[in-house]
């Protein structure tokens, strides 16, 4: 049964999406079947995929919404092993669409049920926000990894996502786990990194993964081509800090 990860940050910017995508692959390079949900209305995580969504005609709302089974969305990615549910141009009113509708919260963990034994690995990408999608994607996932951003501000609104994946817990999904925080955008020869690293330590403790994303041209150049840094570039710095998480988050 595929162990569901959720890659969860309502702050932008903050390289959820790249960790997601760039997990995802390491993932299915090391043999493993896994799929990617793309559970955010900017569609980055498709098109970093080389997948237009604005082409499409279904994706990830028609599953939310009831129209589609979830494997009747899937893509194959230009990685061997790794298949995606795209998002689309209408997912950005699921947020809506959804307040209506019944176990609204449920949606994508109720999709999720009929491929759970497909795949090793489900990774979903979340929305930069704390709405249904992101709700959706938390109760839908057995662990949460929080990439954080090591800048000042990403420490800001931590404690409001760690106090929502409580509620979850508590509410919706007992089952669901933090896995830990991942360090991304990393600078060693900044200061404010060291403060914000040990700040990241006081709050997961235990749970900060080891490896740590280093600010990196290349993991920036790569979504422009429509590849991941799996495929772009592995041997870069960031493509090498990103399958050392990979191995780190399958050991988990």
């Amino acid at each position: 049964m595929a162990r569901v990860i959720a890659f969860a940050n309502q702050k932008g910017g903050v390289g959820k999406t790249t960790t997601a995508v760039s997990v995802a692959s390491f993932m299915a390079l090391a043999n493993k079947k896994v799929l990617l949900i793309d559970a955010d209305p900017q569609a980055n995580a498709t098109s970093n995929l080389g997948i237009n969504g604005k082409e499409l005609e279904r994706g990830v709302y028609d599953v939310l919404i009831g129209q589609m089974a979830l494997r009747e969305v899937l893509f194959q990615s230009p990685v061997e092993g790794l298949h995606i549910a795209p998002a689309t141009m209408a997912l950005a009113g699921a947020t809506v669409e959804l307040v209506p509708l019944e176990r609204r919260e449920f949606r994508l963990y109720e999709a999720i049920q009929s491929v759970l034994y497909y795949y090793d690995f489900i990774i979903i990408d979340c929305p930069p926000s704390l709405d249904l999608l992101t709700i959706n994607a938390l109760v839908a996932a057995s662990e949460v990894i929080v990439p954080v951003q090591c800048e000042y501000f990403a420490l800001e609104g931590l404690g409001q996502l760690l106090n929502t994946i409580q509620l979850v817990q508590q509410n919706l999904q007992p089952n669901l786990k933090i896995a830990g925080a991942v360090v991304t955008m990393y600078d060693k020869r900044n200061s404010l990194s060291k403060e914000v690293m040990a700040e990241l330590e006081k709050h997961f403790a235990s749970r900060l993964f080891k490896s740590v994303i280093p600010r990196n041209v290349t993991l920036a150049e790569a979504p422009s081509f429509g590849q991941p840094i799996a495929a772009y570039d592995r041997k870069s710095k960031g493509g090498k800090a990103y399958a050392q998480l990979t191995e780190e988050i399958m050991l988990y």
